[in-house]
């Protein structure tokens, strides 16, 4: 039987391989994604599989250990359950867990109580989380990102999905089946499969690597959450999972939003609108939420759960003096008196193991949860602590884990750039103890190290409780034995020089220094490199990079420890390394080498300096026929000669016309400062019936482009024709960095007449010129000015008016417009400030 051939990089066949589906998977027992992807192959010892339980399963919480990696990671808090949860969900879950969220890892702690008294609980359970209500956090807009009223309820669902199926959530949650991005490239690994058979994996121990992975499953949202404690939820899981289970992606509100939106899509009505927040009302009588809280303190729910003003905790006999196989056991089947654990029979097996090798190794008992023994040491924590973060799921390390197959093709760099599997896939963390210190190892776990804005994948941030002992674990694990001399030079006279020659001749061509690079350059950029990186790895690194670095890209420069480079400090290796340390030491101030100041003296940014700049190019925003105009004032903006709008605007540097003028199927220019903002999208005039018709969109009676022309100090005037009339349109900068704009109508002359479309002419007559000033989910408007909060703010003033009439304050689905009516001969001034 032959393998059918990978395509795209998603190992569809490795379902037909191991028998798992791909999609939609519904577990039966308690899921732990460590244990799944991991034990039930029998890749983790037993022992360290059932620890991983005891841990997950928060069997700790009630039965305390001494061992600082058996912490439980404890449930979600519920001091906000009575406006984040959904009370028909809440009541539906605590009468069966399994039922209402497969593979839920909390128990059914009513498994005890007869039909009767188990209604009743359920009554009074629903009516204390109901009544445990907590403010949602002030949500602050921002010059660039303003928050319209209510912007929890206007998600972008596709935005959503992509966005899901980007920034990293695919690696542990399932990646939708229908989703028709995810086009990157197959991996290596993925081409080397592809042309061997199942019998040549298996015999190869290759398995693994074209095993799907097992979804960590979603409860059904829609029944469960609102938009608004979604998205909430989605900005910030620590408020809610303390544990870190479910990292912080570092979404920023919208795209927390647009998540929100594509995870609740299907509880959308017909008409796409959202429905509304679901504040829950205020809980039921106080005697029945006072009986809730009691039993949230009896049946232990408060040893996992936190809560305002919780009842007392009580715990069970410590873990280490359990025994898993008495008849009693909460391990055991339908144990009297016990919850209801989903367990099946490996996953006894594995936490049996787990305490009978505690038993043999006994710990002091703690006195108090957050005390551990001092036996333990953080690098024997480290494999635990990588399963319960569930940190394979992304990363490789010692041959587990790394992205799944099924899933690598939806991790792309930002611009669809082939940089091979370590330029789009997360590194592996083979040797990273060694390689990284400590302080730069503790900012990539709070979410601040982020080095590589090719990927678009997201490295999380991680509670600083759950990781503090990581850095020193990654330490203490991964310390070369015997430790490495790095190799020191008697004098460093000429060193820096050395080094900046050295790199000269082959890093500049993938790595940027301090912001500058050669054309197409997008590896890491080197600047601060010696405090990130310890230097005895730097040194062994640079000897033999595959040697650290499986499939890497990076190439060998000191080939069977000769140097490519004989001229510089005598071909001496250990000087060579040693000199581009000491350059990169020194990186901030010293001279760039050679064919970086070659290029930027060659560079084709355009620089405003004395009048305007006005170049035709395609943007992003601005589309295929985008005319970008920068000032001197170091305020600039992009016209869109389609839709006749000002698109964008943004402050700083202005553009590089590279691409634009060398590049066959030019890359869209980018502006290169900052303060950008966008404008509304559609024409700024239409021929209406009233002030209420809906805007038109792009149709044969489109504005009509006549090209523009040039004043005395530079400043371009675009030309364009709507119907009978023409209008000229002036923008400039101003002396506070803001936009004036001049917008002059005039009636068609007599001589251009005959060129007006039939179509518009017909519908003058039975129409109106409108001016849509602005536009936006928020706006408010005054007789003169109009903004969003946190947005752009336009004030107008006119000049000529023959036909006096107010401002038009108009709401067409989620967007309000603010539209002015003008006639031939009118004169508006428009001023915009961000």
């Amino acid at each position: 039987m032959n393998l059918p051939r990978i395509v795209g990089g998603a190992t569809l066949v490795a379902a037909l391989v191991v028998g798992w589906p791909l999609h939609g998977e519904t577990p039966d027992s308690a899921f732990v994604a460590g244990f799944e992807r991991f034990a039930r192959h029998a890749e983790i010892e037993p022992v360290l599989a059932g620890r991983l339980l005891l841990t997950e399963l928060n069997c700790t919480a009630c039965h305390r250990s001494s061992e600082a990696s058996l912490q439980p990671s404890g449930g979600p808090r519920l001091d906000g359950a009575g406006n984040r949860l959904q009370t028909a969900w809440v009541r539906e879950f605590l009468a069966n867990p399994q039922r209402v969220k497969p593979g839920t890892r909390m128990p059914d702690m009513l498994a005890t109580l007869d039909g009767p008294e188990r209604a009743e609980a359920i009554d009074a359970l629903a009516a204390f989380l109901a009544s445990q209500q907590r403010a949602y956090p002030e949500f602050k807009a921002s010059g660039a990102r303003p928050l319209p009223h209510e912007f929890w309820m206007k998600g972008n669902v596709e935005r959503g999905r992509e966005l899901y199926h980007q920034v990293g959530c695919v690696a542990c949650h399932a990646p939708d089946p229908d989703y028709r991005g995810g086009g990157g490239q197959p991996s290596t690994m993925a081409k080397l499969l592809a042309t061997l058979d199942p019998e040549e994996i298996e015999d190869l121990g290759l398995a693994a690597a074209v095993r799907p992975v097992q979804s960590v499953p979603h409860p059904k949202l829609a029944e469960k959450y609102t938009h608004r404690s979604l998205m909430a939820f989605l900005a910030d899981p620590e408020s809610v999972r303390a544990g870190g289970r479910m990292p912080n992606l570092k979404l920023d509100l919208i795209e927390a939003t647009d998540i929100a939106a594509y995870l609740l899509a299907d509880s959308l009505p017909a008409s796409g609108e959202l429905p509304a927040s679901g504040e829950l009302p205020a809980a039921s009588e106080d005697a029945l939420v006072a009986k809730g809280r009691e039993l949230f303190g009896s049946l232990s729910c408060v040893n996992c759960h936190a809560t305002a003003d919780p009842p007392p905790a009580t715990h069970a006999r410590p873990l280490e003096a359990l025994q898993p196989d008495a008849a009693s056991s909460c391990l055991a089947e339908a144990t009297a008196g016990m919850p209801r654990f989903s367990l099946d029979a490996l996953q006894v097996e594995s936490m049996a193991a787990a305490v009978s090798a505690l038993q043999d190794a006994p710990r002091v008992t703690p006195s108090g949860p957050s005390q551990a023994s001092e036996s333990e040491t953080n690098a024997e924590r480290l494999p635990l602590t990588l399963l319960q973060q569930n940190c394979l799921a992304c990363h490789e390390r010692d041959g587990l884990g790394g992205v799944g197959p099924e899933r690598q093709s939806y991790f792309e760099t930002v611009a669809h750039t082939d940089l091979g599997d370590e330029g789009r896939l997360p590194p592996p963390l083979d040797h990273v103890g060694r390689k990284l210190k400590r302080d730069w190892l503790a900012k990539v776990f709070a979410g601040s190290g982020d080095l590589r804005p090719h990927m678009q994948a997201r490295m999380p941030r991680f509670p600083a409780a759950v990781v503090k002992h990581l850095p020193q674990a990654f330490l203490e694990a991964d310390a070369p034995d015997p430790p490495q001399e790095v190799p020191q030079l008697s004098a460093a006279e000429g060193l820096v020089e050395a080094g900046r020659r050295l790199l000269d001749t082959g890093c500049v061509q993938c790595h940027p220094l301090r912001g500058e690079s050669l054309m197409g350059a997008v590896g890491v950029d080197l600047l601060g490199v010696t405090d990130r990186v310890q230097p005895e790895w730097f040194h062994a690194f640079l000897r033999n990079p595959a040697a650290l670095k499986n499939r890497t890209r990076m190439p060998s420069f000191f080939h069977e420890g000769k140097s490519t480079n004989p001229d510089i400090l005598d071909g001496d290796v250990d000087a060579q390394i040693a000199a581009i340390w000491m350059y990169l030491k020194n990186l901030k101030t010293a001279r760039l080498p050679d064919k970086i100041e070659e290029a930027r003296s060659q560079q084709f940014e355009l620089i405003p300096e004395s009048r305007p700049i006005l170049i035709r190019t395609f943007m992003q925003t601005a589309g295929p026929h985008a005319i970008a105009v920068g000032f001197p004032e170091q305020v600039h903006y992009a016209f869109d000669a389609e839709t006749l709008r000002l698109a964008e605007a943004w402050r700083g540097r202005f553009l590089d016309a590279y691409g634009t003028w060398f590049v066959r199927s030019a890359p869209a220019a980018e502006p290169l400062g900052e303060d950008l903002v966008s404008m509304p999208p559609g024409f700024p005039f239409a021929v209406l019936p009233d002030a209420g018709a809906p805007w038109p969109k792009p149709d044969a009676a489109s504005p009509e482009f006549l090209g523009y022309e040039f004043d005395a100090a530079g400043v371009p005037t675009f030309r364009y024709r709507i119907a009978s009339f023409e209008i000229d349109d002036r923008i400039e900068a101003t002396a506070d960095q803001g936009l004036k704009r001049v917008v002059a109508v005039r009636a068609v002359t007599r001589d251009t007449q005959a060129e007006v479309s039939k179509q518009a002419q017909a519908q003058e007559p039975s129409g109106q010129l409108w001016f849509r000033v602005h536009a936006g989910r928020a706006l408010t408007a005054s007789e003169t000015r109009c903004s969003e909060p946190g947005g752009v703010a336009v004030r107008v003033s006119r000049g000529v008016q023959r036909t006096p009439t107010p401002p038009e304050l108009q709401d067409h689905g989620d967007l309000r417009e603010w539209r002015i009516r003008v006639g031939a001969g009118e004169r508006l001034e428009v001023e915009y400030q961000w």
